[in-house]
């Protein structure tokens, strides 16, 4: 069953415990990997790189690379791990992903892609997805935007995430390509209406639950990036109001509060507060307290024995403000 709302794959950002973290605060919505590359798993420390409590399903590996037996490879390794979806990453523009020869500049050669998304269907059982740009450079024409999702599509992938925004791979960083190129919503829709067969899910500047049920109109689905990571309390409703759930949404406190467990645990296997605690920092973003909050976290998470006691002590430094 396609998923009508997910959380974008993001660098330094989506690792397991902030996925475990949002897990608590939403039940339903797909989560994704931060993108990992193919040499990455081939040669890496690969349950460092792919494992996850269960608890983080439902569950995407995005990969990000070009070769499609590397690809078809990984896609069965993240299969055989218990992933939900594999996606391919045809939207990410920074140097690093251009010199791989992947990522977003991979929109050029929609042959390639489709060559590498049939080997990966062949290779699971489960959905390999993309993820893309509305276009790049001076390939941005909705024409353009057509031609690859119409060879890729052919190959047999059947769901497309769009971020709205096209790409410029030269001259604009990638935190600039996720803020100056305008957002084209209208191209995502009309493509939904050219393609009324594939599953259509739009990204880019979408930080209101109101934004997320009017984009729900036109298209199948609506991807969140940075406003999940900078107010993850978003999502505290969409449970109830996207999947139509009949559930009574978490406090805050009532979240923070489920995460001492999995964070004892963690401490006691000798990871760092730290690693847990700075996803955790924007759960009061906007709220009163959340600077007492942050301050306290911030100044403490990182001593010698560290652990849950820290979060709830940081929480009276939240409702003494408060």
């Amino acid at each position: 069953m396609f998923n009508p709302l997910s959380l974008a794959p993001m660098m330094d950002r989506t690792d397991r415990h902030f996925r475990y973290f949002l897990r608590q605060i939403t039940q339903c919505t797909l989560l994704y990997t931060e993108m990992i590359t193919t040499p990455a798993i081939i040669y890496g420390d690969r349950p460092k790189l792919l494992d996850f409590s269960f608890e983080e399903k439902p569950l995407s590996l995005q990969l990000g690379g070009d070769n499609p037996q590397n690809l078809a490879f990984c896609a069965k390794i993240a299969q055989d791990w218990g992933y939900d979806e594999i996606n391919l990453n045809v939207g990410c523009p920074s140097d690093r992903v251009q010199n791989g020869s992947f990522g977003a500049c991979l929109m050029a050669t929609p042959e390639k892609v489709a060559i590498a998304v049939n080997a990966m269907q062949k290779a699971v059982t489960i959905p390999v997805t993309v993820k893309n740009r509305i276009g790049i450079d001076d390939l941005d024409r909705y024409e353009d935007l057509v031609n690859f999702i119409r060879i890729v599509s052919e190959a047999g992938c059947e769901r497309f995430t769009i971020h709205a925004r096209k790409a410029w791979l030269k001259g604009l960083s990638p935190k600039e390509n996720r803020e100056i190129p305008p957002l084209r919503y209208e191209d995502v829709y009309r493509l939904k209406e050219d393609f009324p067969h594939l599953l259509i899910e739009i990204n880019g500047g979408i930080t209101k639950i109101e934004e997320i049920k009017q984009h729900l109109k036109f298209v199948d689905g609506v991807m969140i990036g940075r406003a999940a990571y900078d107010n993850p309390y978003l999502f505290a409703t969409v449970d109830r109001d996207i999947y139509h759930k009949d559930v009574t949404p978490l406090t805050r406190v009532e979240i923070i509060e489920k995460m001492y467990p999995y964070i004892d645990e963690w401490i006691s296997k000798g990871l760092k507060l730290h690693s847990i605690s700075r996803h955790l920092l924007q759960i009061f973003a906007g709220e009163p307290g959340t600077k007492a909050w942050k301050r306290f976290i911030s100044e403490n998470a990182h001593l010698m024995g560290a652990d849950s006691q820290v979060i709830k002590n940081a929480l009276l430094s939240v409702n003494s403000e408060q």
